[in-house]
């Protein structure tokens, strides 16, 4: 068995903006020639997460409006009154998804379904490069 790891390092725009991972992790897979285990995908800090969904217009929206109405933005944080950052909802936002996902492969391929996309999502109030850890376990 082999543990193996990459890091990317992936842009976005902050403000729950979404971004679909299912190409480049699979391009790993395949980078390292591994046929069975588990991909382990990983953000570190406390204003993004790591979840599926079929990456579609309308989920993403629904998304977006979804995290809208159970973290909102424009209501008071006890973060905020700490550090006068204005991103309170960002951390209650990425606690809810978490900041990782295990994935099994099989055959070289992530055992996906056909309409299942591995995406990170950026809540926070700025533009940023997030660093992503990929771990693979397998051989």
């Amino acid at each position: 068995m082999k543990i193996l790891h990459e890091t990317l390092h992936i842009e976005t725009r902050g403000h729950n903006d979404m971004i679909d991972l299912t190409e480049r992790i699979s391009v790993l897979l395949s980078k390292h020639k591994l046929s069975d285990g588990h991909a382990v995908v990983f953000v570190p800090g406390s204003t993004a997460g790591v979840t599926t969904i079929e990456f579609e217009p309308g989920l993403r929206k629904d998304f977006a409006d979804l995290m809208e109405r159970v973290a909102p933005r424009n209501i008071q944080y006890h973060h905020e009154e700490i550090w006068n950052d204005g991103n309170g909802h960002a951390h209650v936002r990425a606690s809810l998804v978490g900041p990782s996902i295990t994935i099994p492969f099989a055959e070289g391929r992530l055992m996906l379904g056909t309409w299942q996309q591995v995406v990170l999502v950026d809540f926070d109030i700025r533009p940023r490069t997030r660093p992503l850890i990929v771990q693979f376990i397998g051989e």
